[in-house]
């Protein structure tokens, strides 16, 4: 999805990018329940009544109620710091000072040689250090912060807020303060997390509610509970010169009835 290089120092290491998670939701679309057909999603000015096209769409930030900046992409274009496809290590951290609240999405790197010398050597220096690289990025035109670490073999880059995105905790209502805490009940509430305390399995876990929905899913399908949208009527061709036909003889009978008439002489006597 992505192809660029990994640089620190004066070390370069050409990569491919692949997304290394994906969301498993059952997705529903919206049908029209006369018809049961697909719902579209329309472009539509409500102050025009019609429908928009792309090429009629910019980009404006409401900086206030109903009052906007327009930015051309051009404009974007030029205000992006680094564009070069490289993911530009700046600092070596522990893994443990960055708080999961950071963490955003995972990519797994691949080299773009399968015998690049120098990405094993970053994987392994990461490995033996227990250090992990902070890194910025440009994808899609969004510059992120990142950490590189090692998962398995392999390098991943998984993007990660910047700290003036992560809300202040204060915000947050109902927060109990520093209170003092009975002995006795802090003793037990330990003893209790020691109990429930395992190493850790993901696979322990799983989407209860999304294998549910599949289960029910499949058995209305085994079941032949099924509708089917009806097939799109197919588009009017128009033909040019029927269509300039029909519009001479239109214009020409329009014309004939406006034509305006002589006036007859009145009759003498």
């Amino acid at each position: 999805m992505w192809k660029g290089s990994i640089s620190f120092g004066l070390v370069n290491i050409p990569i491919k990018m692949y997304a290394a998670t994906e969301e498993k939701d059952i997705r529903f679309r919206y049908l029209h329940k006369e018809c049961r057909t697909p719902i579209q999603n329309v472009r539509m000015c409500p102050h025009c009544q019609k429908e928009v096209p792309w090429n009629e769409v910019v980009k404006g930030y409401e900086y206030s109620d109903g009052k906007f900046v327009l930015m051309e992409s051009e404009e974007l274009s030029g205000l992006l710091p680094n564009a070069n496809k490289a993911i530009e290590i700046l600092d070596f951290v522990e893994l443990e000072e960055i708080d999961p609240i950071y963490f955003n999405k995972t990519y797994y790197l691949g080299a773009q040689d399968a015998n690049n010398k120098a990405y094993a050597l970053l994987r392994e220096a990461l490995k033996t250090s227990k250090k992990i690289g902070v890194a910025k990025v440009t994808i899609r035109s969004k510059q992120s912060l990142a950490v590189i670490r090692v998962y398995g073999n392999c390098l991943v880059m998984e993007t990660i807020f910047y700290p003036d995105e992560i809300r202040d905790v204060a915000m947050v209502p109902g927060v109990p303060d520093e209170m003092e805490l009975p002995d006795k009940e802090l003793k037990m509430a330990h003893q209790l997390i020691e109990n429930l305390t395992i190493p850790f399995d993901p696979e322990k876990y799983q989407d209860e509610y999304r294998q549910a929905i599949q289960q029910a899913l499949e058995k209305k399908i085994s079941a032949e509970e099924v509708v089917e949208a009806p097939e799109r009527k197919p588009e009017k061709v128009i033909d040019l010169m029927a269509a300039l036909q029909a519009s001479l003889e239109a214009t020409s009978t329009t014309k004939k009835k406006t034509k305006r008439t002589p006036k007859r002489k009145k009759a003498t006597s």
